[in-house]
Formats: C-alpha cells, sequence, structure tokens
C-alpha cells in the first residue's frame, strides 16, 4: 500500500496525491453480497432540504461487511482484497470452508490464500478474531466489540488500531485511537491487527472537484452568512468578535458537549488527549 504523486498536467493534479491501488486484485465486487445504495442529497419525502452541503457524488453499491466475526471455528481463505468507496479501509472477501462467502475489513498485511479463523481459543495471529479475555497483553488490535455480541464498533477506519493494555477481573484495558484507555468487557471480541490502507493519511485531494465526486458539496462559513442565518454572521467587512459557536448557537472551541451523567464515564480510564 502506498500513495504515488500525479504529473502537474492540470491544476488539479499539481498538488495531487492519490493511491497506488497494488494491493487490490480485483475489481469486480462479489455479487452476493452487494446491495443498493439510495441516495437522498439531503432532502426529506417532501422534497425540502433537512441537511445542507450534501449532493451529487458518484453511484456506489454498499458491500455488506461482516462486523461480528461470528462464525466460529471455521477457517476461511482470503479470496480478494478491494477496493470499498464506502469506507477507507480496504475490504477482504472470506470464502469460508463450508462455502459461505463474507466480506471483512481488511488488517494491515493480510495476503491472498492466508486463511484466518474466528474463535475463543484460536491462533493470535493477523485477521484472526478473539475474546478480548483470549489476546496476548500488548497485542494491535481492530473491529472491537463494545457489547458483545455487537459487532465491531471501534478501530475500523483506515490505519487505526487500539492496544490491549491490561485486564482487571472482568474487563480488559484498551488505549483507543484517540489515546482515550477504558474498561470493555473481556468476553467482547476484537481482530488481530491493525486496519489496512495507513498510507491514506497522506493523500492529497488536488482540487475541489475531488469532494464533489464524494457526494460534498461546498459548506458556507458562518462569518459569510447573514444574521439571520448564523449566529456569526452579519457586520460591516470583516466583522470578527463573538465567541465561535454552531449554526444552533453551541459553543466552539473548547466547549464540552458531553453529559457529565453519562453511563459509559464509569468505565473510561484517562480521557482522549485534547
Amino acid at each position: 500500500m502506498a500513495v504515488k504523486r500525479f504529473k502537474p498536467v492540470t491544476p488539479g493534479t499539481r498538488f495531487r496525491v492519490g493511491a497506488d491501488y497494488s494491493e487490490i486484485t480485483t475489481n469486480v465486487p462479489e455479487k452476493s453480497l452487494v446491495v443498493k445504495i439510495k441516495k437522498s442529497g439531503g432532502r426529506n419525502n417532501s422534497g425540502k432540504m433537512t441537511m445542507r452541503y450534501l449532493g451529487g457524488g458518484h453511484k456506489r453499491s454498499y458491500r455488506l461487511i461482516d462486523f461480528k466475526r461470528d462464525k466460529k471455528d471455521i477457517p476461511a481463505t482470503v479470496a480478494t482484497i478491494e477496493y470499498d468507496p464506502n469506507r477507507s479501509a480496504r475490504i477482504a472477501l472470506l470464502h469460508y470452508a463450508d462455502g459461505e462467502k463474507r466480506y471483512i475489513i481488511a488488517p494491515d498485511g493480510l495476503a491472498v490464500g492466508q486463511v484466518i479463523i474466528s474463535g475463543n481459543d484460536v491462533a493470535p495471529e493477523i485477521g484472526n478474531t478473539l475474546p478480548l479475555k483470549s489476546i496476548p497483553l500488548g497485542s494491535i488490535i481492530h473491529n472491537i466489540e463494545l457489547n458483545p455480541g455487537q459487532g465491531g464498533t471501534i478501530a475500523r477506519s483506515a490505519g487505526t488500531y487500539a492496544q490491549l493494555s491490561a485486564r482487571d477481573g472482568k474487563y480488559a484495558i484498551i488505549k483507543l485511537p484517540s489515546g482515550e484507555t477504558r474498561m470493555i468487557l473481556a468476553t467482547c471480541l476484537a481482530t488481530l491487527g491493525s486496519v489496512s490502507n495507513h498510507e491514506r493519511a497522506n493523500q492529497v485531494k488536488g482540487k475541489a472537484g475531488s469532494n464533489r465526486w464524494l457526494g460534498r458539496r461546498p459548506r458556507v462559513r458562518g462569518v459569510a452568512m447573514n444574521p439571520v442565518d448564523h449566529p456569526m454572521g452579519g457586520g460591516e467587512g470583516r466583522t470578527s468578535g463573538g465567541h465561535p459557536r454552531s449554526r444552533n448557537g453551541i459553543l466552539a472551541k473548547g466547549f464540552k458537549t458531553r453529559d457529565k451523567k453519562k453511563v459509559s464515564n464509569r468505565y473510561i480510564i484517562e480521557r482522549r488527549k485534547k
């Protein structure tokens, strides 16, 4: 997985840094695991815009991803490594020994032909999924469950990973990508390794049109609006002053919006770094 620079034959390619897709083995997805996506363009059922700055974008199909990895003790062979337009990571197509096919988020270093497995007592190798109580301390993990059977919700985007720091009774202590350290039930599943496509952080889009391909329309700054549209709007010329805040008046830049009575606070040992 690497990035490539483009020759500056147009203004849009002058600073563009893109992926080279060298790890991709096929560009045809598994038909049985693909469903349609219907885009709304930010409009509701009566055609009224309810979300701004959405619309357009290239047509996509959704690949059904197995975040649960609940097919226990059945070995699966990696058939392909594929591009997924709906996420930053690469995905891998697994062919299970019983004939079933599933997509998973591809860990870094996973190769075609490799055999991986999910279970309680399987080897702690890249791509294998185990409960946190069975993973060696210090291991790099991703696709971590918050609740048993829920499916992985933590560390799923390109290049991310968490680390299993310790175990305390029925809880495992995890250091998350944000820097937060928290407790998670040791019966929750996690997958060994870090998520693929870590070079994505080095990519540069090069032009505004790249955002339009992704379905993102231009975003208007609050200070450029009128007073009726935004708390920071209006004024003669480039007016400064006033606290930075959202369209709804919620303060930005340091104002904490997390509920002080949130139930999960008791599981957080150390808050994320500012």
